[in-house]
């Protein structure tokens, strides 16, 4: 019964190949048609950037010029990683340790580098006002902080409960969210932050980011790892 699908796999593989290689050839073409001397939308961003509350161009177009856009990209992050952990057979995995107690040499890295990583995640948080940085880049390093926690034989703490975990994956969004909705209670639009507030305003979004996307990222590594080790038991 096998073989006699075989032709028709081949030939949905062949499509699919197909596919690619037509949009790669799109793309290409998109990219080869831009001029070189092509401005695009820096002068704008420039021209703009005092108003938005940051120094840093690219926390201005994320948080503020096209901040919808990175909304909707949170919300994404945060369902894909619900359906991840709803798409598990079992619940116990991610929970247990994932690894066992690291040896001494491991376990002594862990402590020094933890900390830094930590220190480190606050710090790009904070330098995304005026240099490269932001919540993605702090979360990212948050996240391999617990993840590094995790090869090294850390269960999780005893607080860490399945609705904190909920809350902990939903935060970012649900204070992005609030936040970009507030001005139209006052009859603005959407994100449009205050006078004088959207700094404040956008260092309290990327801090909840921050959070949320460490803990995005040790799930969905927790989740994707976990059978690995039950082969290995097995």
């Amino acid at each position: 019964m096998n073989e006699s699908r075989r032709p028709l796999r081949v030939g949905l593989r062949f499509v699919a190949g197909l596919l690619c290689v037509l949009v790669f050839a799109m793309l290409a073409s998109g990219v080869v048609a831009i001029p070189e001397k092509e401005p695009g939308l820096a002068p704008v961003i420039e021209q703009n950037l005092a108003q938005s509350g940051v120094k840093n161009a690219v926390t201005a177009v994320l948080l503020n010029f096209r901040g919808y856009d990175t909304l909707l990209e949170i919300a994404v992050l945060m369902l894909a990683t619900i359906g991840v952990l709803s798409l598990r057979k079992g619940t116990s995995g991610i929970w247990a340790p994932l690894a066992p107690a690291a040896d001494p040499v491991l376990s002594s890295m862990t402590r020094v580098l933890v900390p830094l990583m930590v220190l480190t995640s606050g710090y790009l948080l904070w330098a995304g006002e005026h240099a490269p940085g932001g919540a993605f880049q702090a979360g990212a390093v948050l996240g391999a902080a617990g993840v590094l926690l995790a090869l090294s034989g850390y269960a999780r703490p005893g607080w860490v409960t399945r609705l904190a975990l909920r809350v902990a994956i939903a935060v970012g969004f649900i204070v992005f969210l609030l936040i970009a909705l507030m001005p139209l209670l006052s009859g603005g639009t959407l994100l449009d932050y205050p006078d004088g507030l959207a700094k404040p305003l956008m260092l309290v979004i990327e801090s909840w980011l921050t959070f949320s996307i460490g803990v995005i990222l040790v799930s969905l590594f927790i989740s994707s790892a976990t059978p690995e080790r039950h082969e290995r038991e097995g």
